[in-house]
Order: C-alpha cells, then sequence, then structure tokens
C-alpha cells in the first residue's frame, strides 16, 4: 500500500501534493509566467499550454511519489489554496549509497522577492531530510540567474562546480552552476540494515 504524500505547511504557504485535479490552476499559473520562466525552462511545445497536458503531468508527478522516485509540490498562497503560485520539486530519488535527489523551483513573478520560495524550500528540504530521509539535495542553476544562486547560498547550498553545455534550454545548451547540500543528522546506519 502506497502511503499518499502529504501536504506541507509553512507560515504563508501550503505546499499541495501533484493532484491532477489541480491541472487548470496549473495551466493557469504556466500562462501567466510564459515570459517570466522562458529564460530558464526548456522550449515548450504546443501541448505544454493546455489543461490535457497538465492534467497527465501531475498525474504523472503522482505516479512519481508512488514510485518512489519524485515528491512535486504546487505551492498556493495559505489564504488562496486553489491558485497556483509555483512549484517544488524532488525528483530523480535514488536509494541505496547515493540517498540523493535533484531539487527544482520555481515561482509566480507577482510573488518574487517576498521570501515565499525560501519559506517553500526550508519545508521541502525539512521533509527530503527528516521524512524522506535523504543525505544529499542537489539543485543547478544557469549563471546568468542570480535571484537562484542567492537563494541557494542563503539555504546553505555549496557551489561544486559547473557544468558546460549541461541542459537544452531556450533554444540553446546552456552551463549550469552545481551545488548540493547534505544532511548534517543523516543516520548512516540506516544503509547497513
Amino acid at each position: 500500500m502506497t502511503i499518499p504524500q502529504p501536504m506541507l505547511a509553512t507560515a504563508r504557504l501550503r505546499l499541495l501534493p501533484a493532484d491532477p485535479a489541480l491541472a487548470a490552476s496549473m495551466l493557469e499559473h504556466q500562462l501567466r509566467n510564459r515570459e517570466h520562466f522562458a529564460p530558464w525552462d526548456p522550449t515548450p511545445g504546443e501541448q505544454f499550454y493546455t489543461e490535457t497536458y497538465w492534467t497527465m503531468q501531475l498525474r504523472q508527478r503522482a505516479r512519481d511519489w508512488e514510485d518512489g522516485g519524485g515528491a512535486r509540490f504546487l505551492l498556493a498562497a495559505q489564504a488562496r489554496p486553489e491558485r497556483v503560485i509555483g512549484t517544488v520539486s524532488l525528483s530523480n530519488i535514488v536509494r541505496g549509497v547515493f540517498q540523493a535527489c535533484h531539487l527544482g523551483y520555481g515561482i509566480d513573478h507577482a510573488h518574487q522577492g517576498q521570501g515565499l520560495m525560501r519559506e517553500a524550500l526550508e519545508a521541502a528540504i525539512g521533509f527530503a531530510f527528516d521524512e524522506l530521509k535523504l543525505h544529499r539535495i542537489q539543485a543547478n542553476y544557469q549563471p546568468a540567474n542570480v535571484r537562484s544562486a542567492a537563494l541557494l547560498k542563503r539555504l546553505g547550498f555549496v557551489v561544486e562546480g559547473r557544468a558546460k553545455d549541461y541542459l537544452y534550454i531556450n533554444g540553446a545548451w546552456r552551463d549550469h552552476v552545481l551545488t548540493a547540500l547534505t544532511c548534517p543528522h543523516f543516520d548512516s546506519r540506516a544503509l547497513l540494515g
């Protein structure tokens, strides 16, 4: 039996598990932020801006949770839980001797600079380390993304290197800065069991 992915709450936010019922709200979020996300995301195809696409995507992200491969959260303000204003994902979860994942995130252009993404990421990091029992979270960003660089630094992520032509984003291969955060209280005895 699969344990349902929990909702996380912070002072100002709800981090809702991926749910196909939120496809319309997710589509509205993407449409509102089309230009805002363009420099940092792959160029989307025509289907990306349809409710059908987001229904399928959220269904797949829910399956990722069931399979143990990821946890995708949709951010909503406590006062308006029906409106998606951002996302946080813990993806590519690998167990065994690695016990790690990749962190991805994005917030609505109208909600930047308010500390909301930091609040959401602190909750997601706590969940990854305390509930999922991961040892390492990796987060990568394009060198020009100074907001992400500053946020990850404030959260304690350490730069580990730079990957040339790492991802094909917005029509070209883009370099990325590679960062990671490790759990200071990871219990390695679980690996021996």
